[in-house]
């Protein structure tokens, strides 16, 4: 419950500044002179872990490359690891498209944390349903689905999740609604309920199960931004004991052309079939690592 609360104490905390923006909201946010199109709610096509309400532009397409580390602390951490430095928890990379304004896709490949799974290749498609505009629609609204598959090999052992009876078995999908609003030029917010399915799972697990993920972004500079991220799952009492909700805090610099994050998170692993049901570290024990995004755009004709 206290990581519930705490994704509730983050958005009372932002709903106190909205008398702040409320006003300003319609003209002090970056607002196309035709369209009324407010835009940049979030300045990339990512938040931390998951997906943020933006997508890519027609012709634009996307190289991105993301690494995480060790615990920085924890048993796992401290010293003898440089605090993580000499530990890789996962590594994706990935290229991302835009189809129209409103319709991207994406295909990326990860390391794995091998908790469960290694050799990962996941693809999305997000559509923008909604454009929140001046003095009319007061929300954005997209809405993505995800799969991931694994190609690592099974294990022998039939009381593993990677034993993989059936080939099907290897597969997991998600399906997201992300909301999200605007108010005036430095602050957003979004909510992110969030499906997960997973064709294979341990006799204590659940193959399906739902998260709402709650975000802000706060900016500082017309370049720079801290943004926080938190997803709580919803499951039943047999739902592993050892999971816990993912956390993460981020500072992001934007330049020409490239999107660059820096952030700490206790997920290890990309993705909402991956950070959602296979988050188990604690930040209160040290258990959360370094990590970045390089996002670099290549315009079309």
């Amino acid at each position: 419950m206290k990581q519930l609360f705490t994704l509730l104490a983050i958005l009372s905390l932002a709903q106190a500044t909205f008398s702040q923006y409320e006003d300003a909201a319609d003209s002090t946010a970056y607002v196309d002179e035709e369209s009324n199109v407010i835009s940049e709610t979030f300045s990339s096509t990512r938040i931390i872990n998951g997906h943020s309400i933006e997508t890519l532009n027609k012709g634009v397409l996307e190289f991105r490359v993301e690494h995480r580390f060790g615990d920085i602390g924890g048993a796992a951490g401290g010293a003898q690891t440089l605090f993580g430095l000499d530990n890789s928890a996962d590594i994706r990379i990935a290229f991302e498209y835009g189809i129209t304004n409103k319709l991207m896709i994406g295909l990326g490949r990860s390391k794995g944390t091998g908790a469960p799974y290694k050799s990962l290749i996941d693809g999305f498609a997000k559509y923008r349903v909604l454009e929140q505009t001046k003095g009319k629609v007061p929300l954005s609204l997209a809405m993505i689905g995800t799969s991931s598959f694994t190609y690592m090999k099974a294990s022998e052992d039939i009381s593993q999740v990677s034993h993989f009876p059936e080939w099907q078995h290897r597969f997991a999908y998600s399906l997201q609604v992300n909301v999200a609003r605007k108010f005036g030029e430095r602050l957003s917010l979004a909510l992110m309920p969030t499906m997960v399915h997973r064709n294979y799972v341990a006799a204590d697990d659940v193959n399906t199960m739902f998260a709402l993920g709650g975000a802000a972004r706060c900016g500082i500079t017309s370049t720079t931004s801290i943004l926080v991220e938190y997803y709580h799952v919803f499951s039943n009492a047999s739902f592993r004991p050892t999971n816990t909700q993912s956390l993460g805090v981020a500072f992001e610099w934007i330049t020409f052309g490239h999107n660059f994050t820096v952030h700490l998170t206790n997920s290890k692993g990309f993705g909402e079939t991956q950070f959602i049901p296979y988050t188990y570290e604690d930040w209160l024990k040290g258990q959360f690592r370094l990590g970045f995004c390089i996002g670099r755009k290549f315009q079309g004709e």
